[in-house]
């Protein structure tokens, strides 16, 4: 099945698109909607194509790392739930599960773009613990992108909830945000013979010779990168992975700029 994926694919790319029709560094149409889950602080749902994904911010109080007493914790987790498609069985995280948290929590994490000092409630006792689930619920490929995109437009989405005697209220939110100072988007680019792709179908991304993930801010700075895939990838190979990356990510920034 996968040779015949990838004949199919290979003769695609010979006449400069893919099997849907794209060209090489065109995403598929994305929609973002925010405020999905009433119980959530945070949320978003994230359509491209046919992949599409929620994520979710819980905001829970606790204790501060004793290195940090006055800086908050975040976490992404990820669930690779059966219903969003066969491939995917129930029980503990595997290995593509933890891939795509680790990946989009290196993102968000070494982009310092949540300030983790303001969720510190009172140094050394109290802070707030921020949890993001993203969850595909239909998928087809660029998890991570997806997901990582879910991610940011949740935390974009998210308010505080009300403290009665230093415990959250979550039936009752406040107007402070989560503070933020940009928006880090993950890009996977594939490397498909002497071809490089954004936004793999799962059939892409299941044949693809070697892939590279680069997180990038506005100024095109890189916060993580991971490689996937057992071919190799050149110096130029990566050159062009990561301005691909950057380009792809300033449209892409573009509709999270949009989200209130």
């Amino acid at each position: 099945m996968n040779a015949s994926i990838k004949h199919h694919i290979q003769e695609a790319l010979r006449r400069g698109v893919r099997l849907d029709g794209r060209k090489l560094d065109e995403f598929r149409p994305i929609t973002i909607e925010t405020g999905v889950s009433a119980t959530a602080e945070g949320s978003a749902r994230v359509t491209c194509g046919e992949t599409v994904v929620i994520a979710g911010v819980k905001l829970n109080v606790g204790t501060p790392y004793a290195d940090r007493p006055d800086s908050g914790t975040l976490m992404v987790d990820t669930e690779l739930l059966p219903m969003s498609n066969p491939k995917f069985e129930g029980g503990p995280p595997g290995i593509d599960a933890i891939e795509t948290a680790r990946v989009i929590d290196r993102g968000i994490r070494e982009s310092k773009t949540v300030d983790e000092k303001a969720l510190c409630i009172t140094k050394g006792e109290k802070v707030w613990m921020m949890n993001i689930d993203v969850y595909p619920l239909n998928f087809d490929g660029n998890l991570i992108d997806v997901g990582g995109l879910a991610a940011i437009a949740a935390i974009k989405n998210a308010r505080f909830p009300k403290l009665v005697n230093n415990k959250p209220d979550y039936h009752e939110h406040t107007e402070e945000k989560v503070r933020i100072s940009g928006i880090p988007l993950p890009i996977t680019v594939v490397k498909f013979g002497e071809n490089l792709l954004v936004d793999p179908t799962d059939d892409e991304f299941q044949v693809a010779d070697a892939r590279l993930t680069i997180t990038t801010l506005e100024d095109g700075s890189i916060c993580s990168l991971q490689k996937g895939g057992n071919a190799s990838l050149t110096i130029e190979e990566i050159g062009a992975m990561i301005n691909l990356s950057i380009a792809k990510g300033r449209e892409l920034r573009t509709l999270v700029a949009e989200l209130e």
